[in-house]
């Protein structure tokens, strides 16, 4: 794609790399095959390739964002499913990272917009305010539910959603109780392997079942999993909101704590059980590159990061029951586009004792991305029955996810119980029955 920047343009360093990304693109529009936005409304502009126009030309002209373009962009769910699929390289993650960021600074939102935004970023990310949040909510849900369906209407094809339409949304999502907060979340041990793992912020108050059971999973490998004081939010949810200094405040206090850990004995690897963050995480070296006092840092931190499936696929196979449950992967955007780990999980399920089926359409988002199925509830309602309506053409007993926002977005659709991979994996190594499954009589060792 040819660019007309000019020097001036090209000397501030996230446009230079913005400018080469665009011209990295040849307009084939193979990522128009992949996009669930485009497949849903057949949009040129609701499709990687009509946003890239867009961005070029809100770029290269320097001028602000207007309602049309942050529409669209707004309606991206960065699930990154077109950079899998696009032949040229073209790396739309950072592109659409700068024009959120530029948009967050030359537009001006609603006030519904902007206090939505504003909540949701004050919250989310800190695991206090968000547990203190969700028991308010269950509180108020079953009155305010009703309510909020009396103001329900029916979507037409240019429908923003308003504020209405994401209390509602949140509110479905919302759980009516709040599990215990993590009994065991580290396992100090005398091993050679040590690690951290990531305790994150929406999960850890949503399922901290998921870290419970990569602890056991990881003590039973024999590896040291430490405690990095001071680590928090990973800063995706703010970053995909175009809050890129708070996103790189986050990341250097993780940096912080986990440069700690490696001075204090060392680490083997930087592990997270939610892929969204994992992707993240990894990309620190690129968000800090320009930090003097912390690119090599955010770049070494960045090397050591790694999905726990990635980590458990390269230790030795641990003895497990066979399990007659048939298991539905459901390959989270972040982990099978944003990471390319694809085969990793589906080889430890199926190591482990269980039938593992593909979803049909497996690349295509369930609808969650971060905090989207909040802000755009209208097209992540749509993906999700999409999705659910794939999952049950398998019949499976079980669903699986490595990404604690599919797990949410799954689970408010469906009754099938769905779990993270890494709880089926302590499960079939002997540990507990993962929540909302009622256990076959098992059979004979599977190794």
């Amino acid at each position: 794609m040819q660019t007309t920047f000019t020097p001036e343009q090209l000397s501030e360093g996230q446009t230079a790399v913005s400018e080469k990304i665009l011209r990295s693109c040849v307009h084939c529009g193979f990522c128009t095959a992949t996009c669930p936005t485009y497949l849903l409304e057949g949009d040129e502009l609701d499709s990687p390739r009509g946003r890239i126009y867009l961005i070029k030309d809100m770029l290269e002209g320097g001028k602000p964002a207007t309602q049309e373009v942050v529409k669209h962009l707004d309606r991206c769910l960065s699930c990154l499913s077109c950079m899998t699929t696009c032949p040229s390289g073209v790396n739309y993650m950072h592109l659409i990272d700068h024009a959120r960021a530029y948009v967050e600074t030359t537009y001006r939102r609603g006030w519904a917009d902007r206090l939505m935004r504003s909540v949701l970023a004050f919250v989310l990310p800190h695991p206090a305010r968000f547990r203190l949040a969700l028991r308010a909510t269950a509180l108020v849900k079953p009155f305010l539910v009703p309510l909020l369906q009396l103001s329900q209407r029916s979507l037409e094809k240019e429908d923003e959603p308003r504020l209405l339409d994401r209390l509602r949304a949140m509110m479905t999502l919302a759980p009516s109780r709040l599990p215990a907060a993590a009994s065991n979340p580290h396992a100090p041990a005398d091993a050679g392997r040590r690690v951290v793992l990531l305790a994150g912020c929406a999960q850890s108050v949503l399922k901290p079942s998921i870290n419970e059971a990569a602890v056991r999973v990881l003590a039973r490998h024999a590896v040291t999993v430490a405690n990095a004081k001071g680590e928090g939010c990973c800063g995706a949810l703010v970053e995909h909101m175009g809050q890129e200094d708070r996103a790189r405040d986050f990341a250097r206090a993780n940096i912080d704590a986990w440069m700690r850990e490696i001075a204090n004995g060392g680490l083997d690897a930087i592990l997270i059980t939610a892929s969204g963050c994992g992707t993240t995480i990894k990309d620190y070296g690129f968000l800090l590159r320009d930090d003097p006092a912390y690119a090599e840092k955010a770049a070494q931190v960045s090397s050591l990061a790694r999905d726990i499936s990635e980590y458990l696929r390269d230790l030795p196979r641990l003895p497990a029951q066979r399990n007659p449950a048939v298991v539905a992967y459901h390959s989270a955007c972040s982990l099978q586009h944003g990471q390319k780990i694809t085969d990793a999980p589906k080889r430890l399920l199926q190591d482990a004792g269980f039938t593992v089926r593909d979803i049909p359409e497996g690349h295509i988002c369930c609808g969650s991305a971060g905090t989207y199925n909040l802000m755009q509830p209208f097209f992540a309602d749509r993906l999700r029955a999409r999705k659910i309506a794939n999952i049950q053409k398998l019949r499976p007993d079980i669903v699986a996810a490595g990404n604690i926002g599919c797990l949410t977005q799954l689970a408010a659709g469906m009754t099938t119980p769905v779990v993270h991979t890494v709880e089926l994996l302590d499960w079939a190594y002997g540990g507990q029955v993962p929540e909302g499954i009622v256990p076959a009589k098992q059979q004979k060792p599977a190794n």
